[in-house]
């Protein structure tokens, strides 16, 4: 038996996606950490498994897998490069395609030749919902020994904590990045986005993502990095985010509203796998 799999990319944030609506695939943990493997598998920063719908609303059901082989509710890149998939192997003709995530329900929308626009849902607040271990709901949280960080926090489906820094490309990212993520505050781990504001309609803003470390562009962080501007009053509802792999155009009309992404997505190649690692066959 062979595995089909088609490598596709969203400003660089990278993915394999497999269709498991036309081939049978039970992906387990340890198959999903040799597939992102660059050296011993196909490399990527996640997979993703493209599954009939359970939800009766949905058209797919829709699956995330980290590098670390960890299973993950959201992925804003991977749900424009999903929009492209299916509509590119004919598994659907719809421009508005609803997919069921274990976020809830997402709509994409494909838009031109290239861009996909993502309805990103609702941002959660409450720290019961990011989660974070946090008395009550605050703007802004005091983190890490001494309240080094200063943090604001929020879930896009998936938890994210956001910091200013002066320079992006100067950030310390890969040493910050994990000492937030290795906070008891946050049980379930974090994504850690480094924001920096040129105006009110422009920041550029690093990620160290969860189960990955550091990609080239975070959908899902792009969209906390501007909720958080906005809630501070440094950002306008309209937003450019620009990420080291490209360009994210970010909306978010306020509290209560979900949060609008609009990128590209790039299908790099197709290939096949005689068998993976632990599979039947």
């Amino acid at each position: 038996m062979t595995w089909r799999f088609t490598k596709m990319h969203g400003l660089g944030n990278d993915f394999v996606v497999i269709d498991a609506v036309r081939q049978a695939i039970d992906l387990k943990p340890a198959q999903a950490r040799w597939l992102a493997d660059r050296h011993l598998g196909v490399g990527c920063d996640q997979i993703l498994l493209v599954e009939r719908a359970r939800h009766p609303a949905a058209d797919f059901r829709y699956r995330i897998f980290n590098a670390d082989g960890g299973e993950v509710a959201q992925c804003g890149n991977g749900a424009r490069c999903f929009a492209r998939f299916v509509t590119e192997e004919g598994l659907t003709d719809r421009r508005e395609i609803t997919v069921e995530t274990a976020a809830g329900l997402l709509r994409l929308y494909l838009e031109g030749a290239d861009d996909v626009r993502v309805n990103m849902g609702v941002p959660q607040f409450d720290p019961g919902l990011i989660p974070l271990r946090a008395a009550a709901r605050a703007p802004r949280y005091r983190l890490g020994p001494e309240g080094r960080w200063e943090i604001g926090a929020v879930s896009m489906g998936n938890p994210h904590a956001v910091l200013t820094v002066a320079s992006s490309h100067a950030a310390p990212v890969a040493e910050v990045g994990p000492a937030i993520q290795a906070l008891p505050d946050f049980p379930e781990g974090v994504n850690v986005g480094f924001m920096e504001r040129v105006s009110p309609d422009h920041i550029r803003l690093r990620v160290y993502e969860r189960g990955s470390g550091e990609t080239l562009a975070c959908g899902s962080g792009a969209c906390a990095a501007v909720v958080i501007g906005r809630l501070w009053g440094v950002l306008a509802d309209a937003v450019d985010v620009d990420l080291p792999g490209g360009r994210l155009r970010i909306d978010w009309a306020g509290e209560g509203e979900p949060v609008w992404m609009t990128g590209p997505a790039v299908r790099v190649f197709d290939g096949q796998l005689s068998r993976l690692p632990g599979a039947p066959g």
